[in-house]
């Protein structure tokens, strides 16, 4: 989630699960290859296992970053070929790339070639365009999307089981308006019973999440894990079995350590806070933790105090 899931989010939530795989945000092939911002490739040691995930639509220039993100040591390497943003449709990438199978086949094959981790393609059920409604968005459409892709070597497709409607609807409205269709999900699994298939899309509790594994390898959580980490901890337990995961408590005063670290290494304090201030959402004191978090002058001023302060109505720190 761009501008959402940085390193400090995937540390904060590494806590919570301690076995999920997690994703960077996306990040492009022109801000690595182009405008240098090798930073974006930056996480910590305890992220593992993390993917990162890359916007783009040149093969060539997918392969160098792919073989950026193996030097730098992560799990998996992924392509995204479902975001609807205007910004990237002028990019020519994201969910539009769905209309050119080959070409995103051929972006799976030159990554391949580049490293060798894990290269997965995260993607919608279809794309809706003004001009073509219907051309890209049933199952024969999808079914051979996802033929292309694994011929060409995708190890794991992450589906987001919406079409994304390119023109007409925002991002936002792409995440809800358009139905969920998990369906065409299930006949994907029965036509590749050896991709794996990860199912993403209004997945808000465990039950429907447990309810998906009957067919699917797994599942995929975007903001509901953002809004209530907590949600983390429910399916580590659901998925994988034990308690891992500390109590909450103990996890806020590991992220509180983390940000005095990284406020000492000149990260401003809230580039921190922001993964915090929506984590506690529909709690007694959430409210109040939100009023006192969001002090603009204790913020400038790198008040680190400020955080233990606004946990106290939620009862995390005393």
């Amino acid at each position: 989630m761009m501008a959402w899931s940085d390193r400090h989010c995937r540390f904060l939530h590494r806590q919570y699960a301690p076995r999920a795989l997690l994703f960077t945000e996306m990040i492009t092939t022109g801000a690595l290859l182009y405008g240098k911002q090798y930073h974006l490739l930056d996480f910590n040691a305890c992220e593992h296992p993390v993917a990162v995930q890359f916007g783009g639509n040149d093969p060539g220039a997918l392969a160098e970053c792919a073989a950026l993100a193996e030097e730098r040591g992560y799990d998996e390497v992924n392509i995204n070929v479902g975001c609807p943003s205007d910004r990237v449709q002028k990019g020519t990438f994201g969910a539009c790339l769905m209309q050119q199978p080959d070409l995103v086949a051929d972006c799976v094959t030159a990554m391949r070639q580049a490293c060798t981790l894990p290269v997965t393609v995260k993607c919608r059920t279809g794309i809706v365009l003004k001009d073509d409604p219907e051309a890209f968005n049933d199952q024969n459409f999808l079914n051979h999307f996802v033929d292309r892709v694994a011929e060409a070597g995708c190890q794991r497709l992450y589906l987001h089981a919406r079409v994304a409607v390119l023109g007409g609807l925002t991002p936002a409205q792409n995440r809800d308006i358009p139905p969920l269709t998990p369906e065409k999900g299930a006949a994907l699994k029965l036509r590749h019973p050896q991709l794996q298939v990860i199912i993403n899309g209004g997945i808000t509790d465990t039950t429907t999440a447990e309810a998906y594994l009957d067919w699917a390898d797994g599942v995929m959580i975007g903001r509901a894990a953002y809004h209530q980490p907590r949600f983390l901890s429910e399916l580590e337990r659901a998925m994988f079995g034990g308690c891992d995961a500390p109590d909450e408590q103990t996890i806020v005063g590991r992220y509180i350590n983390y940000m005095a670290e990284q406020m000492e290494a000149g990260i401003k304090l809230n580039a921190l806070t922001k993964h915090l201030l929506h984590s506690f959402n529909g709690r007694q004191g959430a409210r109040r933790f939100r009023q006192i978090l969001s002090d603009a002058s204790r913020l400038k001023a790198n008040d680190l105090s400020l955080v233990e302060e606004a946990l106290e109505p939620l009862g995390l720190v005393g």
